[in-house]
């Protein structure tokens, strides 16, 4: 048997980090991987590399991080909390240290230090603004890396102010700036400048961060810019920061340095890789937060399937050999442009939807182009009468002389209609809001939008459905075949990744992870949002709308929590600009400017 090392483990939401200490304290192996809710297999592939470089030896075992503590229990592994082994490993490295400020991939920690007494620690308790999360993204919303989105940051001249509160509630600010065309060097910056601010402001609370300042955490070890703009915001030199090598692996090597006190025993490395080999899924008996499957199987979904009300939209042929008016409706939303064109008989005859992309007057620009190309007499193709509606509303009327402007809710109201002309209650989930109106006697009585929260929205499932490696649609189809959807709650788009990960450690499988945030849409929405406390307050004609109607477990699930009958269209994506479109038909008797 070769040597006796002491290994620390650091399994948070979205990487494993894992540092391995010798005798002296020198550290001799590390790794740090995103693991896609998927802790297994990356455990396992770290362990093989450690095997291919150590060969076979001991290991002394201490685990800690958001899903580490239920992987130590399970095995018997030590555990020690984050911030425990992170002061630990500052305290016996770096003495000189006065404030240390940790940012993971969805928490956020500051420890203040003064000689003679504890630690006073600090952690981010129920947003998930200034995280790692935040930044990975925003930047998906420019559409870059986030090592793009620091080498951007480099190049920056202007800061702007960028609400850092939610990770998708941000990208209303940062969608302001790029229809300002602002530089995506400033966006990026102000995107840094925006997390160390929260960070700052809901961590120091009264106390003074002293030099010292010690930053670890990927974020901080991988984007160096993000840095710099804590000491400009604290005021603070390069001397005063210390920034240390392997910056994102100072919780585990802080558990390396606990084993004396919390390892349980030691084990050998042949041991843990035969601990794969054995593993097998927990028993969905032994895991007690299970709801109703949606679906009991394929079957019973191709008939719900095949007996739901759903309503086909009535189509038309784009005819452009003679000139021949249509009418044109687009919903410029905060993730997406739709575009809808009908015809004198309301039928649609050109549809489209595209991703904004961080750009929705650019991709606007690009959906007309694609129109143009597609029609064999482009000067045939007459606009009657043209609505907007959404986000951009105010930018693409005013850009493009559209007749008419119109909210949202009687854009989706008014589509709602045409789905069930005795609509009680319109449910519309977009990439980031959500909009529910509630029907009298086909008039709107009440209207509620989600305020505080993004979670439940497109963004959410999609945000998600890519963090575990799938494709939203892929992920939307497996939650119409989970047999025991988890009970994941109504948490924020960020927090909820514990509740995943500790989900998928005690086995649950991908499907009814996918089912859960089903349920946690509808949850999310009734009780969150509409604050309901009688169902039968939505009536029994219920329309939803949004392309996250796409995923017919959602609409299931609805089903099963009010025990209504849920309509829904044949194209519930584009439904806010097939409003619009029927706006302009019905108002093209006066197309005057509104």
């Amino acid at each position: 048997m070769g040597n006796t090392y002491c290994v620390g483990i650091d399994i948070g939401s979205t990487t494993m980090k894992t540092a391995v200490l010798n005798a002296d304290g020198d550290l001799v192996f590390s790794a740090y991987k995103r693991h896609y809710a998927n802790i297994r297999q990356t455990a396992e592939e770290i362990a093989k590399e450690f095997y291919a470089t150590m060969g076979d030896c001991d290991l002394r075992i201490v685990m800690t991080g958001s899903v580490g503590m239920g992987y130590a229990h399970r095995h018997d592994f030590g555990f020690v909390q984050e911030v425990v082994a992170a002061a630990e490993m500052v305290k016996q490295r770096y003495p000189e240290v006065g404030t240390f400020i940790d940012m993971g991939g969805e928490d956020s920690k500051m420890i203040f230090f003064e000689k003679g007494k504890v630690p006073d620690i600090r952690m981010n308790g129920s947003c998930a603004g200034g995280t790692g999360a935040f930044i990975d993204q925003t930047a998906t919303l420019l559409g870059v890396g986030t090592k793009e989105l620091n080498a951007l940051a480099e190049k920056a001249e202007n800061t702007y102010p960028i609400a850092s509160r939610c990770g998708v509630f941000s990208k209303t600010d940062i969608q302001n700036l790029i229809s300002r065309n602002i530089s995506r060097a400033d966006i990026a910056s102000s995107v840094f400048n925006a997390v160390a601010l929260q960070v700052i402001a809901s961590l120091a609370r009264g106390m003074d961060i002293t030099p010292k300042v010690f930053f670890c955490g990927g974020p901080f070890a991988f984007l160096p810019e993000l840095k710099k703009h804590f000491l400009n915001i604290l005021h603070l030199r390069e001397e005063d920061a210390l920034l240390p090598d392997n910056a994102q692996l100072v919780p585990a090597t802080g558990c390396a340095l606990l084993t004396d006190t919390y390892c349980k025993g030691a084990v050998s490395i042949q041991d843990i890789l035969q601990l794969f080999n054995n593993q097998e899924n927990t028993h969905s008996e032994d895991y007690s937060d299970r709801l109703d499957a949606l679906f009991h199987s394929k079957e019973e979904y191709d008939r719900w399937l095949g007996l739901k009300n759903v309503y086909r939209v009535p189509r038309g042929e784009l005819i452009t050999d003679r000139p021949t008016p249509y009418f044109l409706g687009v919903d410029s939303g905060s993730t997406t442009t739709k575009l809808v064109l009908l015809n004198e008989q309301g039928q649609v005859v050109y549809s489209d939807y595209q991703r904004n992309n961080g750009d929705s007057f650019r991709n606007f620009c690009e959906m007309l182009k694609t129109l143009h190309k597609q029609v064999s007499c482009p000067d045939n193709l007459i606009i009657g009468a043209s609505c907007v509606t959404g986000y951009g509303e105010n930018l693409i009327k005013t850009a493009f002389n559209f007749n008419y402007g119109i909210v949202e809710t009687m854009a989706h109201f008014s589509a709602a209609k045409q789905v069930e002309p005795a609509v009680t209650f319109v449910l519309d989930i977009g990439g980031q809001d959500m909009k529910a109106i509630f029907v009298d006697n086909g008039s709107i009585r009440r209207m509620e939008i989600n305020e505080a929260c993004s979670s439940g929205c497109g963004s959410f499932i999609e945000t998600f459905a890519n963090m575990m490696g799938y494709p939203v649609a892929e992920f939307a189809q497996l939650s119409c075949y989970a047999h025991h959807p988890c009970d994941l709650g109504t948490r924020c788009t960020v927090f909820m990744n514990s509740k995943v990960k500790q989900a998928m450690q005690e086995g649950a499988a991908v499907e009814d992870i996918a089912a859960g945030f089903s349920y946690s849409v509808v949850k999310n929405c009734l009780f969150k949002v509409l604050k309901l406390k009688n169902i039968e307050e939505l009536g029994d004609r219920i329309v939803v709308q949004g392309g996250t109607f796409r995923n017919h477990s959602i609409v299931r699930a609805l089903e099963k929590m009010t025990g209504c009958n849920v309509s829904f269209s044949d194209m519930p994506e584009l439904m806010g600009a097939y409003g619009a479109a029927l706006y302009a038909l019905r108002h093209t008797s006066n197309p005057t400017q509104e």
